[in-house]
């Protein structure tokens, strides 16, 4: 029989709990002897409701997904999400400007959830926090109907930590503070603190999270500082009913956005070899250290810094480098960047359950979220924005078992409604931007940094908004979800439909979209289907199909004007996948195996109206996880993809200087664009979106000491392969291939651990492509060796 008690809660239960242990340890041995070898946090010990909202291992669940625990985090050094590649195949992201909000999953952007509810939209506004999880869920594909509408291409759902430990209450007060110091001035501090509570007949507990970061980078001239609390609560009120509520909030002054280095080419990404020189022919006529429209030209056309681009090379004097022109070797951490770079963001989520065990496997549960964030930022080289978003949704479900025969199913029922109202201020349509123009080896002057709205002098003609989108919108669905057993067969339905309306104005004073408020409104339907066939030996194949459906939103979590008004704000996209889970060596050894094909869209464009672009992934994927004994176990993620752009490609897109047949010394003065992307040659029809890599390897393992008198030690080894990327325009840049190697130690006496991590352990120099519109123009130097100790004290 396919034995999923060794993964799930059951283990746990015995070891929590002395007198079942010894009533019940003749049919739990083997639970008992897998949970001991567990020293990293790599087995489920509960079943995740992530992928179907249904309680449900993921070892039987027929969909690619991860689980990584906080120990895990903590064993193999994942500090942002851009970590999960060492434990989670299919995850790379390309750089986006060196902010890591959101995790890139089979090719395109995944979304963020916090407890099963999607947040408001994060893509590099700022470094999502992880450090507050008792868990991270990688989802690769759609979510769950009882989540709401999204896209196929994964989400990421972050658990917090509470006072529940695996389904019970804390026994006694216990909590932990911890300290790390680091390279590159690194100091962290973190707390945190649970109790059980009662209160009359209510029975629960209290969990509180604290971090505290003020450090500076391998990247001179940033600095990330943050600071986030986290709380969280639950109780048992008696009669079945129960409640859980809490929030975190977060604030960052430190996630200034990068593109790396600029002046692309080859000979840059392979020798080091940079192009020095600067332009002279603007001038900061005003002496305040920055160019104005004024200063620039005819504001808001400022032809003298870009020109577009028609098919045959031009330039003129303010695109040509006329002092310093040159080469040097770059220095690895220098990268664009300027002292009136800045970022600050605050955010705020709450939530609220109550729910209601109504008996013989019936329950109800009320469940209420809401996020909001808040952020302001800018970039030297002419990136204003100004974000206030927010975001509330009220869930209900209802939980039921049917027993007809020999079929069986658990089944969820429910509605939800969601409503969003956000304001989102940029400006980057007047051609100001002109990222080559800074030598960054030179640093920052004058002449390379443009003015911004956040800088109000009196009598100056300065940046104004250029977008200035205020946009709401609401989605009322109902869903269901079944999970049926037949004998060996699994069936899991789920399916939703949905009302959505919305409505967005721009007011800014160029924004290249429709005046005046659009509106609209529209039914949609969607649904999944996943079979299970578990065969003897611990092998379960299974295939599974998606149709699913979302908004088109900006940044922001906005839904631009042009696109309510030509109707492409709501989207479609398919998944079909197969695979076999299995089980191995009495549970010791588990993975997946998978292959899909998935069709979604993504927004390209930034800049002028955002157009919806389709793109087509294939990929193979694989997963292990191995408690080799007691003491050692293994990792391996793995995974195989491309990822297509569906021409043509209508976006407007900036392109470096060759790709215009312009020399660096006549071009880097300015900016060439073009209007469609599909007028490039070769680009005409459908692309490669060469800037995921086809395959990331990820093998890790870790050894832990059996127990001393003095105490326990361990350690993690592990390497991570990335291959070769490339920008998206013909004959681009290409970026080698590298392995990054990686390391952490620990040693644990009483109540006293160190640690000790050392990522990229043997410096290897390497690159991160750009993403977005600049994703020709830029590439982040990946980090070299970097190391830091962590001291922590349990009590």
């Amino acid at each position: 029989m396919f034995k999923t008690a060794l993964l799930s809660a059951s283990a746990l239960t015995l070891l929590a709990s002395p007198v079942l242990a010894e009533t019940q340890v003749a049919d739990q041995v083997d639970a008992v002897v897998i949970v001991a070898r567990d020293k990293a946090g790599l087995l489920e010990k509960q079943p995740s409701q992530t992928v179907f909202g249904i309680a449900k291992p993921l070892i039987e669940t027929p969909r690619s997904a991860s689980l990584v625990s906080d120990l895990t985090l903590e064993r193999y050094g994942v500090l942002t999400l851009d970590g999960a590649t060492k434990v989670s195949p299919g995850t790379h992201t390309a750089s986006f400007y060196g902010v890591p909000g959101s995790l890139n999953i089979r090719g395109t952007l995944a979304e963020n959830y916090f407890r099963g509810f999607k947040r408001v939209e994060n893509r590099g506004t700022y470094s999502t926090p992880i450090g507050g999880a008792s868990r991270i869920e990688i989802l690769r594909g759609p979510p769950t109907p009882v989540y709401g509408a999204g896209k196929v291409g994964g989400l990421v759902n972050f658990i917090p930590k509470s006072a529940r430990d695996e389904g019970r209450f804390l026994a006694g007060p216990e909590g932990e503070v911890t300290a790390t110091f680091g390279s590159y001035n690194k100091k962290l501090v973190t707390g945190q603190f649970g109790a059980p509570v009662s209160l009359g007949k209510a029975e629960g507990g209290v969990f509180v999270y604290g971090e505290v970061e003020d450090s500076h980078s391998y990247y001179k001239g940033v600095y990330p500082r943050h600071q986030t609390l986290e709380v969280s609560s639950d109780f048992d009120l008696g009669n079945g009913w129960s409640t859980a509520f809490g929030g975190m909030v977060f604030h960052s002054e430190g996630d200034v956005q990068t593109p790396g280095w600029n002046r692309l080419t080859q000979d840059l990404i392979d020798n080091r070899t940079y192009i020095t020189g600067r332009d002279t022919t603007l001038k900061d006529l005003d002496g305040n250290g920055k160019l104005t429209p004024n200063e620039i030209g005819s504001y808001p056309y400022a032809s003298a810094l870009y020109l577009p681009y028609y098919g045959f090379p031009t330039t003129d004097a303010a695109h040509t480098l006329d002092v310093g022109v040159g080469t040097t070797k770059l220095d690895r951490r220098t990268v664009y960047i300027s002292p009136a770079d800045f970022s600050k963001t605050n955010t705020q989520t709450l939530y609220f359950d109550l729910a209601k065990d109504l008996g013989g496997d019936r329950s109800i549960k009320l469940q209420l979220f809401h996020d909001r964030q808040d952020n302001k930022r800018f970039v030297s080289y002419g990136y204003p924005s100004a974000v206030d978003a927010k975001v509330s949704e009220i869930r209900l479900t209802y939980a039921f078992l049917t027993d007809v025969g020999a079929v069986r199913a658990h089944t969820l029922v429910g509605g939800s409604h969601r409503w969003f109202e956000g304001r989102r201020r940029e400006s980057y349509n007047s051609g100001l931007i002109a990222l080559d123009r800074r030598d960054i080896s030179y640093g920052v002057t004058a002449t390379d940094t443009i003015d911004s709205p956040f800088d109000t002098e009196p009598g100056g003609i300065g940046v104004q908004w250029e977008n200035d989108n205020r946009s709401k919108w609401k989605q009322t669905g109902v869903f269901v979800t079944s999970d049926i057993d037949v004998g060996r067969l699994n069936l899991v339905l789920g399916g939703r439909w949905d009302h959505y309306s919305v409505e967005s104005q721009d007011t800014g004073i160029l924004s290249y979209v429709p005046a005046g408020l659009q509106k609209g409104d529209r039914d949609k339907a969607t649904y999944s289907a996943s079979l299970t066939y578990k065969l003897p030996l611990g092998l379960m194949p299974y295939v599974s199909y998606a149709k699913a459906a979302a908004l088109e939103m900006s940044q922001a979590g906005d839904v631009a004007p042009n696109l309510v008004a030509d109707g492409s704000w709501l989207s479609s996209s398919d998944l079909t996948e197969v695979g076999v889970k299995f089980q191995l060596l009495r549970g010791t050894l588990i993975g997946s195996l998978a292959a899909y094909e998935q069709n979604r869209t993504q927004i390209a464009g930034a800049i002028s109206p955002p157009t919806v672009q389709g793109t087509r992934a294939k990929g193979v994927e694989l997963e292990v996880r191995w408690l080799a004994s007691e003491r050692l176990s293994f990792t391996f993620a793995g995974n195989s993809q491309r990822t297509t752009v569906k021409g043509p490609d209508a976006s407007f897109q900036y392109i470096p200087a060759y790709a215009a047949g312009v020399t660096g010394a006549q071009g880097y003065g300015g900016s060439y664009v073009v209007w469609a992307f599909n007028s490039l040659p070769g680009r005409s029809g459908d692309y490669a979106y060469t800037l995921t890599p086809k395959s990331v390897v990820s093998l890790y393992g870790t050894y832990t000491s059996k127990g001393y008198d003095w105490g326990q030690a361990g350690a993690t080894v592990g390497v991570s392969h990335v291959s070769r990327t490339a920008g998206t325009v013909q004959n681009a840049v290409r970026y080698p291939a590298y392995s990054l190697v990686n390391a952490s130690a620990f040693v644990n006496r009483g109540p006293y651990t160190l640690s000790v991590n050392i990522d990229n352990l043997f410096d290897k120099f390497y690159f991160t492509p750009d993403a977005d519109t600049y994703a020709n123009l830029g590439a982040l130097p990946g980090k070299g060796r970097e190391w830091r100790a962590t001291l922590k004290r349990t009590f």
